[in-house]
């Protein structure tokens, strides 16, 4: 299948002998990389995607989805009924993106400036910063203004957030305000800082919960 999809759809190189350049080749293209952030979420549908990514095109989300099968980094699989729907996933060696986003999303720290009119949000964008903020394995909720979602702490395999509360007791649960979160984001304050500040509300007996309140 793999060597069929590389066939049909070839992917345009920098053709240069470098490691940067052969990743570029493959998730260097506008989208892939926030494609991969959705999918740390877990299964997607598609329709799920183009609602979480405002500004793509149908068509160019496709073609990239098409990219990233071809590439190893997703695949695709169909529900069992009654669901009997397409969902999208991240590949092991997808999920090896993970500290690639991690580090580029600090590297842009400072690039988020002020929030300007014609910027989408969601709560789960924030996922990812305060995973890097976190220490230790475990569930935790997050309740910020625009919304709830959960974070799977230390997770080796599975999803690594998720919209909504968690779906068990979790080990910790975090409270914000917008504020707060956008100032996580941009690298203006820290976790420990925020909690200790009291601009973060801190329950739970687990160990990310422990771990910041003894920080």
């Amino acid at each position: 299948m793999l060597s069929r999809l590389r066939r049909m759809s070839p992917r345009r190189s920098y053709d240069q002998y470098c490691s940067a350049a052969r990743a570029l080749d493959v998730v260097g293209d506008r989208w892939t990389l926030l494609i991969v952030r959705e999918l740390f979420a877990g299964p997607r549908r598609y329709t799920d995607l183009h609602a979480d990514l405002p500004g793509v095109s149908t068509d160019v989300l496709a073609s990239r989805l098409k990219d990233m099968e071809r590439d190893g980094i997703t695949t695709r699989r169909r529900l069992p009924p009654p669901a009997a729907a397409y969902v999208y996933e991240l590949t092991d060696r997808g999920r090896e993106l993970l500290p690639v986003l991690q580090a580029l999303g600090r590297w842009g720290e400072p690039e988020l400036g002020e929030r300007r009119p014609t910027d989408a949000v969601r709560a789960h964008w924030f996922a990812l910063p305060l995973l890097r903020a976190l220490e230790g394995a475990g569930l935790v909720e997050v309740r910020l203004g625009e919304g709830h979602f959960h974070l799977h702490v230390g997770a080796e395999d599975g999803p690594v957030y998720g919209d909504g509360p968690a779906p068990r007791e979790p080990d910790a649960r975090l409270l914000l305000d917008t504020e707060t979160g956008t100032a996580l984001a941009r690298g203006e304050l820290t976790l420990p800082d925020a909690v200790r500040a009291g601009r973060v509300t801190v329950t739970g007996d687990g160990t990310p919960a422990k771990a910041l309140r003894e920080a």
